[in-house]
Formats: structure tokens, C-alpha cells, sequence
């Protein structure tokens, strides 16, 4: 199954509410938008993706509690970013300062706010350009630091504020830098 994209606009033009009451009572699908308003319909991942986004969160959640920096967020958190896109990455973490400045509301609903570490596993729905795309996204729209992680060729590409693209063959390990300090992925959960 791959990812659809609606484009309802020469129609209606959902503001952050209308796609928030979408989303609620359409429970069973997954949706994003992008910056242009148009609705990204995306495919559910398959076992060997979810089994790898389950630990890959875990290992930030392990991280968070430690050093109580931030929260972190799995991949149905949908994000409104500051250029109108609505996007969930597989995770997400927001410094402790940042979230605690959204009110009660902002956090129940999609919060309003770009994180400051995104991580994407590719599954197999997914193409290497809309999520590259997607991943410049989330460096326009003020995410620090992004992990684009692909199994199939164990490449990981880095995203930094301001930086080229750093691409990595076959790491065994990430840092999370000053981003995420002390943080350190084992990368055999991704590629075994």
C-alpha cells in the first residue's frame, strides 16, 4: 500500500480546527497535510517497521527518563508546524521548555509546534524523495537535528540547521549531539 495525497482545495480549504475534527472522527485513517493544504493519506507500516519503531522510541524514552530534558512522542503525535503542514514522524522529542510553554490545549490537540529531534524510518510504502522532502520540512520549519534511517541499504541521512546533508553508509551508532546530549543509538536494532 502506498500513500495517497487529496487535494481538496479547489474545494474547501480545512483550517488547523476543520483538519483536527477530521482527523477525530476518521479514528482508522492516518492522515498528514502538507504546507500547500493538500491531505497525505498514509499507509500503515507493516510488522518489521513497527517492531523497529517500537524500539527505536523505547530507546529515547530510556534516554528521556534519565535526564528529564524533554518529552518524547511516537509516531501518531501529529505536530502543526509553523508553515501549516500537519506531520507525525516516527519520533519526535521537544525540549522541556519549548513544551511546557504550549497551553493545556495545544497539548491535547496537535500541538503547535515543530520538535526539536525527528526520526523517520522508511517502510516499505514510503519513497526515498517525499520523505527527503519531508525531512527538509522539518529543517524549514525549525527541527534541529533529523535522522532519515533506510534499511534496505542501512543508509542514514542527517539533518542539521543550516547544514548539508550528512549521509552515513552503514553506521553502527548515532549521536544525538548537543540536540539530545548523552543520547547514543545502537544501530543493530534498526538494521538486524
Amino acid at each position: 500500500m502506498t500513500t495517497v495525497t487529496l487535494n481538496l482545495d479547489p474545494i474547501v480549504h480545512l483550517n488547523q480546527e476543520q483538519f483536527y475534527h477530521l482527523c477525530r472522527v476518521n479514528p482508522d485513517v492516518k492522515f498528514e497535510r502538507n504546507a500547500k493544504g493538500e491531505l497525505i493519506i498514509v499507509s500503515p507500516t507493516g510488522g518489521e517497521t513497527g517492531k523497529r519503531n517500537a524500539k527505536l522510541t523505547t530507546r529515547f524514552c530510556l534516554w528521556n527518563e534519565q535526564t528529564n530534558l524533554g518529552e518524547v512522542f511516537d509516531s501518531s503525535t501529529c505536530f502543526h508546524l509553523p508553515n501549516g503542514a500537519n506531520r507525525s514522524p516516527d519520533v519526535a522529542w521537544v525540549q522541556q521548555q519549548r513544551w511546557d510553554a504550549l497551553t493545556e490545549e495545544q497539548k491535547e490537540k496537535f500541538p503547535p509546534i515543530a520538535p526539536d529531534f525527528v526520526l523517520e524510518l522508511m517502510s516499505p510504502s514510503d519513497t526515498l524523495s517525499e520523505t527527503q522532502a519531508k525531512m527538509q520540512e522539518y529543517m524549514d520549519n525549525q527541527v534541529r537535528l533529523g535522522w532519515l534511517l533506510y534499511r534496505p541499504t542501512r543508509r542514514v541521512e542527517i539533518y542539521r540547521q543550516g547544514q548539508t546533508v550528512e549521509i552515513l553508509e552503514n553506521p553502527i551508532q548515532l549521536s544525538g549531539e548537543d540536540v539530545l546530549p548523552g543520547f547514543i543509538l545502537d544501530l543493530q536494532i534498526v538494521w538486524n
